[in-house]
């Protein structure tokens, strides 16, 4: 049975993915509650969709910090002050240390704009179009000491275009983002989600039509 689970969101950004979180727990779509959304910026839109949301808002600025470690630490300690049971990095923009990992181990999640391990690091979207491949995608991975690596919980693939730029691509990769990151954190509050073998098994995994590029077991 699900159960309420305590997301802890992480932003740097204009927070969307945070918003279609949001818009998943409102509709009783992802049986979850925002415990806290914290931004290592302090003018990021992502706070103010928080904000207007009636959310626990933290900002976190590394450069109070002498070190990344106290800064990590500053974050562990909300996080758990806030009762957090999964980390969720919705266009978090910093590395976190592998002390940080340690502290949530399989309990954080992370989305990146690429079929990984294809195109890691800033700039996936230029790096696809760069490549000449004809598909790209999004996928959302628990993250360890490595960037952008971990076990894979899902992805979505999307079309390149021979007429795309940086920017359509951009949005049509955040539109599949918008899908499946509130059903991988749906799979963790139903308690269907397994690491094996340091891979993601998902218990009574639903089954899609071969070619799907928008499973409807996302919307």
């Amino acid at each position: 049975m699900a159960t309420s689970l305590g997301l802890g969101v992480l932003v740097s950004g204009t927070g969307t993915n945070l918003q279609a979180i949001i818009d998943a727990i409102e509709r009783g779509y992802l049986p979850a509650r925002i415990c806290v959304v914290i931004s290592n910026r302090s003018d990021t839109y992502g706070i103010k969709r928080a904000k207007r949301c009636g959310l626990p808002t933290k900002v976190v600025l590394p450069t109070e910090f002498k070190s990344r470690a106290q800064f990590d630490n500053a974050l562990l300690t909300l996080l758990t002050q806030h009762g957090v049971d999964l980390v969720v990095l919705a266009g978090f923009m910093r590395l976190l240390s592998k002390d940080f990992v340690h502290a949530f181990p399989d309990r954080i999640l992370n989305v990146h704009p690429s079929l990984l391990p294809s195109f890691p690091g800033l700039g996936a979207q230029k790096q696809a179009l760069e490549s000449g491949v004809r598909i790209s995608g999004a996928t959302v991975h628990l993250i360890d000491e490595e960037m952008d690596h971990g076990p894979i919980v899902s992805q979505c693939a999307v079309p390149v275009y021979s007429d795309d730029d940086e920017d359509t691509l951009t949005r049509r990769i955040l539109k599949q983002e918008h899908r499946i990151y509130p059903w991988c954190i749906k799979m963790f509050a139903e308690g269907r989600v397994q690491i094996n073998n340091g891979q993601v098994v998902i218990l009574n995994e639903p089954r899609v039509p071969d070619a799907v590029i928008q499973p409807s077991e996302y919307k």
